[in-house]
């Protein structure tokens, strides 16, 4: 097979519009013989994984939608694509869900990381602007961008087609290796790769020196993965194959230098309001992928908002799903809650999270960002960053670590941590139940909409073992999703995931 590579400029980076990149030719692409002359090559390669890495994550939405809509918590009120993933029937005949169900989108990250990895050498021996330094950085991200697709792939589908080389770019008659092996590769990868990472670019790091290819720490801060961003996945990796030795040893890297990366806690008001946390880009959205109103990179897709905002917020009639009033009061039931809490009359005290509380369809209105970050509902175009990580997350993460391992001391320090943060008082057993829950409830408040949830989900039934329902998803393969028949028909040596056979 011939190999393209996408040119992709700074300025659309990270950026696109309403249009599937993957559905359209692209108008910039250069053969690859022409490619690898100089370090403007390399930086516009980079660039591209990191774009190839963002549209997979938000066509279709697919990142809310496997992270939060399949967790059922959501009502959905007229879309079957997504009453389908909320029912688990994710062999229903729908674009949508056809579109999810195909890791093709994932591949195109894959192969152009592998492109970059065999050919960046060619640019180093040429351009005598490309150092040592600026080589190894570009490396490691690349490689930790590849890691994190097979760890996104492996989420959704278990066992997969592992690929390190782009010549197999079209894995055809290529087998799936077995999850565990998956999962043991890309934690050496990750591991490889924050090793030469940063805390921070263009900021004197050692091992990132001078300006990042000419551009200063405010253009790249909260847009190109860190150390920092490396560990919090490799917690992330650890917690979802039950290493919980090694998922509270990544997370305690995280909270012990996150400060090195120039990261913060996140203030209630910040996190919901239009123009705070989700909005542009910066460093304590820790590992995130941004659309940026004054890069022109703001769109009608690929953000939550789309999915959940409606009136008051923006003119639309009826949110794709909403959080039932039932439901927010059974999460939100502390009445000291800065992020959303209720009077004894049921009025709303702090409207955070929500809006229209008391109307037919609360709206879930925590992310918010409209156009440049204005309250002005008439335009529905979106600027929020997709946050995969933040440093609230990894608190919590490795809280419930600690728990799992009987460190009771430890996971109750952090979880108050960020319940202190959100106006709550401490953890008590009495008033908040076994710890476990309420370390887990806690990552449902801070962490809603965030996508999150469903990997929460299995992870707490796996921990809990008390839901027989739940317990046999879990052991017949249910949590992955189905493998498109597009896919199957490519390759003959795979099979279907044997619960959706």
């Amino acid at each position: 097979m011939k190999k393209i590579k996408f040119y992709i400029s700074l300025l659309s980076i990270l950026c696109f519009g309403c249009e599937k990149m993957l559905d359209v030719d692209s108008t910039r692409v250069v053969s690859e013989e022409h490619m690898w002359e100089n370090m403007e090559d390399t930086r516009a390669a980079l660039l591209g994984v990191y774009a190839l890495t963002k549209s997979a994550l938000v066509d279709n939405n697919s990142f809310w939608l496997y992270g939060e809509v399949r967790s059922g918590e959501f009502a959905i009120p007229q879309r079957n694509d997504l009453k389908a993933i909320a029912n688990n029937q994710l062999n229903t005949s729908d674009g949508t869900l056809a579109s999810l169900r195909d890791w093709t989108r994932w591949y195109a990250v894959v192969n152009a990381a592998n492109i970059f990895l065999e050919r960046a050498h060619e640019v180093y021996e040429k351009d005598e602007r490309y150092t040592q330094n600026n080589f190894t950085v570009d490396l490691a991200q690349v490689r930790f961008l590849r890691a994190f697709a097979y760890f996104y792939m492996l989420r959704l589908w278990g066992d997969l087609p592992l690929i390190t080389v782009s010549s197999e770019a079209s894995f055809i008659n290529k087998p799936r290796e077995e999850k565990e092996k998956v999962a043991a590769w890309v934690e050496q990868e990750m591991l490889l790769a924050a090793n030469d990472l940063p805390y921070r670019y263009s900021a004197n790091d050692d091992q990132q020196q001078g300006n990042y290819y000419n551009e200063n720490t405010t253009r790249w801060d909260g847009t190109l993965v860190t150390k920092i961003s490396a560990y919090a996945a490799l917690a992330h990796l650890a917690a979802w194959t039950s290493d919980y030795p090694d998922a509270a040893a990544y997370s305690a890297f995280v909270l012990d230098n996150y400060s090195k990366s120039n990261i913060n806690y996140v203030t209630t008001s910040s996190l919901t309001n239009a123009n705070g946390f989700f909005y542009d880009k910066h460093s304590s959205q820790m590992f995130a992928f941004q659309s940026v109103w004054g890069h022109v990179e703001a769109s009608f897709t690929g953000h939550i908002e789309e999915l959940t905002l409606a009136a008051p917020v923006v003119n639309k009639s009826i949110p794709d799903m909403y959080v039932p009033k039932d439901l927010i009061l059974e999460i939100f039931d502390e009445q000291e809650d800065e992020r959303f809490s209720v009077d004894t009359l049921g009025n709303p005290m702090v409207e955070g999270y929500f809006r229209n509380f008391n109307g037919r369809y609360p709206i879930f209105s925590k992310i918010k960002c409209i156009q440049d970050g204005s309250t002005d509902p008439t335009f529905r175009i979106f600027s929020s960053a997709l946050v995969f990580s933040r440093i609230e997350d990894i608190t919590l993460l490795r809280a419930e670590a600690l728990a799992v391992l009987g460190e009771q001391a430890g996971a109750v320090e952090l979880l108050d941590r960020i319940r202190e943060n959100r106006g709550l008082d401490t953890y008590s057993e009495t008033t908040n139940g076994d710890l476990i829950d309420a370390i887990f409830k806690e990552r449902r408040r801070e962490l809603m909409g965030e996508g999150h949830r469903w990997y929460d989900l299995v992870r707490y039934n796996i921990i809990k073992n008390d839901n027989p329902d739940f317990t046999k998803l879990i052991d017949e393969g249910g949590i992955y999703w189905p493998i498109g028949q597009n896919v199957l028909q490519q390759n003959s040596l795979l099979e279907q995931n044997n619960y959706w056979k």
